[in-house]
């Protein structure tokens, strides 16, 4: 299988500006600028202090908001999936047995599709391989239960770490996943390894017919540990990526483009490869979850302990907030009313708990 030439490179230059949330800088480099880089949007930025939704999770993954009100968690080590009701209470959903936690795996993304709220998704490491598996999801609101299984993807290579695990359905209404290079570096350049990829698929798991390269699930290649994806408004995929020691990287996603792991980490000036559209010294991000809110993107940090808002354009721009605030953050997604949540991660044996670790936040946005 033949892996096509990487479109050309896209635009970034670091802008760090003031804002009443009390914004970091970080040391970050330019990018050499593109045709294809959009004008900058105007951003929308954090308004005062995080307030608490939920706490004493432990460990925590991912989330999802059900258009039902709740909320349901994915817990790591537990392997518990958990549902945050609307009046704010907690409650146990059900066991993936199926996971095998151990390092950085265990029961990690969980997705709904918007035409099948009836069924989770769920990114887990088991015994052998990562894998997702489709849940029958039972019960009402305050009562939801875990039915029936069934495997959607088995075989993806497992390890301590670099097993990505964010799964999303895309406004096109397939499953995109990210998945890690799981320590083989190798197999991020391997368009037959599942690993060190972003992956497109049909809800059932079978390849799209429009996917870059027939009969595969591959979407894009070259990629580290990749666990944020997100779609702008106008359906553009974006990505976020840990670096190893140099470069973590923001990329927007491009059908059967490569960028580059593990022959580079951050920007080169190999036209084989797409360079990312932002970077920062790993420090300074670790980035896990991503989301679109309000026409900016924002980024959870895990090892630089803060919020990242990235605004893409000729030039892109990312301001971070509470910096050693409240810890790691593992996940972001939209809250109500436009807000933003934000998931804390120090329960996981990286971070310095808090009083209430791990919690949801709350942030106002204006």
């Amino acid at each position: 299988m033949r892996i096509p030439p990487a479109l050309a490179a896209v635009a970034v230059a670091a802008l760090l500006a003031g804002c009443a949330a009390q914004p970091q800088g970080a040391l970050t480099t330019p990018v050499p600028a593109s045709p294809e880089t959009p004008e900058a949007l105007a951003p929308v930025a954090p308004i005062g202090e995080p307030t608490v939704v939920a706490s004493g999770l432990d460990a925590p993954w991912s989330m999802v908001r059900l258009d039902s009100g709740s909320t349901l968690i994915s817990e790591r080590d537990s392997r518990l999936v958990k549902e945050l009701t609307a009046d704010g209470t907690v409650r146990d959903v059900g066991s993936v047995d199926g996971a095998a936690p151990g390092g950085e795996g265990g029961l990690l993304g969980l997705a709904v599709a918007a035409d099948d709220p009836t069924g989770l998704f769920v990114y887990l490491t088991g015994a052998d391989d990562n894998r997702i598996v489709r849940f029958d999801l039972g019960g009402e609101p305050g009562g939801y239960s875990l039915g029936a299984s069934s495997d959607i993807l088995t075989g993806i290579k497992k390890a301590g770490n670099h097993n990505g695990g964010r799964i999303e359905f895309g406004p096109d209404g397939t499953l995109y996943a990210t998945v890690g290079d799981a320590s083989d570096t190798a197999s991020a350049q391997d368009p037959s390894s599942l690993n060190g990829k972003i992956l497109r698929m049909n809800p059932d798991g079978t390849a799209p017919a429009d996917n870059p390269f027939d009969g595969s699930l591959v979407y894009s290649l070259g990629h580290r540990n990749p666990q944020g994806i997100a779609w702008d408004d106008d359906g553009q995929l974006w990505a976020a990526e840990f670096g190893q020691n140099t470069w973590d990287e923001f990329n927007i996603i491009r059908p059967g483009a490569n960028y580059g792991w593990p022959t580079v980490e951050g920007t080169s000036d190999d036209p084989a490869f797409v360079n990312p559209v932002y970077q920062w010294a790993t420090d300074d991000a670790s980035p896990s979850g991503l989301t679109w809110v309000g026409g900016t993107f924002f980024m959870a940090g895990l090892g630089g302990e803060r919020l990242w808002a990235i605004n893409p354009g000729a030039p892109t721009t990312a301001v971070d907030y509470f910096a050693d605030g409240v810890g790691r953050i593992r996940d972001v997604i939209p809250g109500p009313d436009g807000s933003l949540w934000m998931m804390t991660n120090n329960t996981d044996g990286r971070g310095t708990p808090r009083e209430g670790d791990d919690r949801i936040l709350q942030v106002e946005l204006g």
